[in-house]
């Protein structure tokens, strides 16, 4: 035994000492072109590796027949089956040369077989390779056995369960440890936020404080706890043979995707640095832009023929447009956008937006045309298709209408630019509004005297405008009664309802007081006495005829 080792020992020695020669020869006397196609080589040459419990053993090439991945798996699976047999003798592999390959035999069964090519792609030759293999499948047979070994294996499963009291005890620690910070934290400082969140009036609010300081303990908690399952899990992975390669791989999994993450976000510092000033380029615009627009909608700014209401939308279209801009211009730098999952979610979405968005893009320009059109403002008396009210709201979307009822109305701005629109308020103040009450009153009753009785109601009704003054109009002549319009002028459109209600109260009182019925007679037959008003009775009070006779008329 101790020979053989001597011998392993010088072997291992010829090895390395034949690999360092041709790499120096080939550093020294080979040009760069020979080297740059060197490298060339080794890396169009594809290989795997030879793994048997978690050890990469060495590496194999492969061709297009026999692919490297393939070949290195035949090649674990019969190592595994030499190193399972107990009877075998790993001292009995051997190296057969023959003409075109130097096989490794265990007894007559092939582990592997070395060619030249193999050798070229290490740079050395085939048989030196093939002794370098040789002892590194001796190597993993004896540490095959020696894992799953009774020995071996007992003292794995006592590590496991003191490994895992272990844990146990640590994560006691760690809950008892954080209900001690918890209570230590609720004495010492639940005080101090609560007077903070008093000095500040509610700005600050304490449980809000007090959840966020419990949830970043939670987390760090989370963190600690995390940590401490990994570490577990991968001790007690790697006790065990059958496991150990999930423990030596389970940091990768973990570590190669944060590592992942890290390298693209590195990537992307001077997209994200160019992306974070666009933002403050835009959002220093925008803010000016608002100056701007809100001087001209204060009235400290005056341009002939822009209105004052136009400056509010004008404002909302020009940041849209300068958003756009900014998106359009961003867009290249954002992280992905040049990815097809990136393009085909921009797509998707486009095609929703496209297919969802028609009324909403309906109701917006409607919005915006409504405002340049100056159809209403907040505060008008409007009546819109059926809605008759005072117009609280005007968004971009939708309008508000408050109904004499005291009912929140709301209207989409694209059916009221298609649908007829009364301003109650849009002359009101400037001209006056004319409010008209109709009356039917019998052929009988003198015209003078029913003019004269109208003027007087509405010179009794409060909140009519003295000037213009009140008017009659006669509509129609009726079958039975004469249809007799007052139109009025009032200045306060808010209160029609109750001017109206005034007004026909104060045309009853007047009737009434003078004897004069507001009524259509129906008819029934030709009365017995001609329903005419005798010359008279033309005057009758409170008729006056003019100073050169003739009736006054109302104007």
């Amino acid at each position: 035994m101790p020979a053989r080792r001597f011998l392993r020992a010088v072997v291992l020695v010829l090895v390395a000492a034949s690999a360092a020669g041709p790499a120096r020869a080939r550093a020294q006397g080979a040009s760069p072109a020979s080297g740059a196609s060197e490298v060339q080589l080794e890396e169009a040459v594809q290989t795997a590796p030879v793994i048997v419990d978690g050890i990469v053993l060495f590496r194999v090439r492969g061709v297009t027949s026999f692919p490297a991945p393939e070949r290195a798996q035949i090649i674990a699976g019969r190592v595994v089956a030499v190193a399972e047999n107990q009877a075998f003798n790993p001292d009995a592999l051997r190296i057969e040369e023959t003409e075109l390959a130097s096989r490794i035999l265990a007894d007559r069964q092939l582990i592997m077989a070395v060619y030249d090519a193999d050798g070229r792609v290490e740079g050395i030759r085939r048989q030196v390779l093939a002794s370098a293999c040789l002892e590194r499948i001796r190597s993993a047979i004896a540490a095959y056995r020696a894992d799953r070994s009774a020995p071996a294996v007992e003292r794995a499963v006592v590590r496991a369960v003191a490994g895992t009291a272990v844990a146990v005890v640590l994560l006691l620690v760690l809950a008892w440890t954080g209900r001690r910070i918890d209570t230590a934290i609720e004495f010492r400082y639940r005080r101090r936020v609560e007077a903070l969140a008093a000095k500040s009036k509610d700005v600050v609010s304490a449980t809000s404080v007090w959840t966020s300081l419990r949830s970043g303990l939670k987390f760090v908690r989370s963190i600690i706890l995390a940590a401490l399952g990994f570490l577990f899990l991968e001790y007690a992975l790697a006790l065990f043979p059958q496991t150990r390669p999930i423990a030596w791989n389970l940091g990768n999994w973990v570590l190669e995707p944060l590592g992942t993450m890290w390298t693209s976000f590195a990537t992307t510092i001077p997209s994200l640095i160019f992306l974070a000033i666009l933002f403050l380029v835009v959002r220093i615009l925008v803010k000016l832009i608002h100056r701007f627009f809100d001087a001209v909608d204060e009235g400290r700014l005056v341009f002939d023929r822009f209105e004052r209401a136009w400056a509010i939308p004008t404002y909302k279209l020009v940041r849209l447009l300068v958003v756009a801009f900014a998106v359009v211009v961003a867009y290249p730098y954002v992280p992905g956008s040049n990815s097809d999952a990136f393009k085909g979610v921009s797509l998707f979405l486009g095609v929703a937006f496209s297919l969802g968005s028609s009324s909403f893009l309906a109701n917006m320009i409607a919005g915006y045309s409504m405002n340049y059109r100056r159809l209403f403002k907040v505060g008008d008396r409007v009546k819109i298709g059926d809605v008759n009210g005072e117009v609280t709201a005007v968004r971009l979307q939708v309008t508000h209408v408050r109904t004499i009822r005291n009912e929140e109305v709301t209207i989409p701005n694209s059916v009221i630019l298609n649908a007829h629109v009364v301003n109650y308020s849009a002359l009101a103040r400037s001209k006056g509004l004319v409010l008209m009450a109709t009356v039917g009153i019998g052929y009988e009753t003198p015209w003078r005297q029913v003019e004269a009785m109208l003027l007087e109601a509405a010179r009794r009704t409060p909140g009519l405008l003295p000037e213009p003054a009140p008017f009659i109009r006669q509509q129609a002549l009726g079958d039975f009664a004469v249809t007799y319009a007052l139109c009025v002028y009032a200045d306060q459109p808010m209160k029609m309802e109750a001017i109206y209600t005034d007004l026909y109260r104060n045309v009853l009182d007047v009737f009434n007081q003078y004897g004069v019925q507001i009524m259509t007679p129906a008819y029934r037959g030709d009365p017995e006495i001609p329903k005419v008003v005798p010359r008279d009775q033309w005057y009758m009070a409170p008729a006056k005829p003019d100073a050169d006779g003739s009736p006054e008329r109302s104007k």
